[in-house]
């Protein structure tokens, strides 16, 4: 099992305006990123063909990158949306928004390509499936939200949650669109999962200083050791699976690493910094008024 020594960080020497700056400062730069896309694409994040519709198509092709790139766009009549290799295999994906699959198959084996899967997703059936999962997710997040309230009965310390596990998301969607990841069933799944992760790591914080007896340090740094293991040890996990996924050309699994990778490390800063801020004014000075 993997061990971390986690610091005892001397939280005094700071101001809670201190604490909260940075989390809440990468929270509004994520945010207009998210707006200046949408206003850009008409969409918040890029959005693949699981939810836009289009086609997949899969061949192998032997030689340079550049010139197997070239022989794809010269097969086809409609530019692709995207070509992708996956070296370790020799294979390239190709995105199409418009075009029958019968059609393209026909063009690939028209020009000699080594045709090794195709897939196809319409527009309508994309439509349901982006409206289907973005609504369990935000049915997910209510949900949450409700149960936190629910266990506090607290305003304070309740908010502090739902703003971090909020931030929690927001941030890897605006790091999508930087890094050019799309929006697809995979990484809404993954930020599923950052719902889950953050509930857990701010709960247990919010449990330690609210409900067991001690000092507000003495209880976050207790936390602090179970809360961070806990993330550090699926951030390693999730590196390891990322780049496993990357070299044998699995972009659903590297999309969900990278995701979950950008959300974790994001869950504790929000955590022990954001959240943390909200709880000690909450506890010394929010009680008292």
């Amino acid at each position: 099992m993997v061990e971390f020594t986690v610091p005892e960080v001397d939280y005094s020497r700071y101001t809670n305006r201190q604490l909260a700056a940075i989390p809440l400062a990468a929270l509004a730069v994520a945010i207009l990123i998210i707006a200046g896309w949408f206003v850009m694409t008409g969409a918040p994040v890029s959005q693949g063909i699981a939810f836009t519709g289009g086609t997949e198509v899969q061949v192998a092709i032997d030689g340079p990158e550049a010139a197997a790139e070239e022989q794809i766009r010269a097969a086809f009549d409609a530019e692709p949306e995207s070509i992708r290799s996956v070296p370790a295999q020799n294979v390239y994906v190709i995105t199409f928004q418009s075009g029958s699959a019968a059609e393209l198959e026909r063009q690939a084996e028209a020009a000699g390509l080594d045709i090794r899967s195709i897939s196809s997703v319409s527009a309508s059936f994309g439509s349901d499936t982006q409206t289907l999962a973005l609504g369990g997710l935000g049915v997910a997040f209510l949900g949450m939200s409700l149960l936190v309230f629910a266990m506090f009965r607290v305003f304070v310390p309740s908010v502090a949650v739902v703003i971090s596990a909020f931030s929690d998301i927001v941030i890897p969607l605006a790091l999508m669109n930087l890094l050019g990841i799309e929006l697809s069933l995979g990484t809404v799944a993954a930020l599923l999962m950052l719902i889950g992760y953050s509930v857990d790591s701010d709960i247990l914080l919010n449990n330690h200083v609210l409900r067991r007896s001690g000092d507000f340090y003495e209880s976050t740094y207790r936390a602090m050791r179970t809360g961070v293991t806990m993330t550090l040890t699926s951030i390693v996990a999730m590196i390891v699976m990322t780049i496993a996924a990357t070299l044998f050309g699995i972009q659903l699994l590297a999309a969900i690493g990278t995701v979950l990778v950008f959300g974790l490390v994001t869950d504790l800063m929000n955590t022990y910094m954001l959240n943390l801020s909200l709880l000690r004014w909450y506890k010394y000075e929010g009680v008292a008024r």
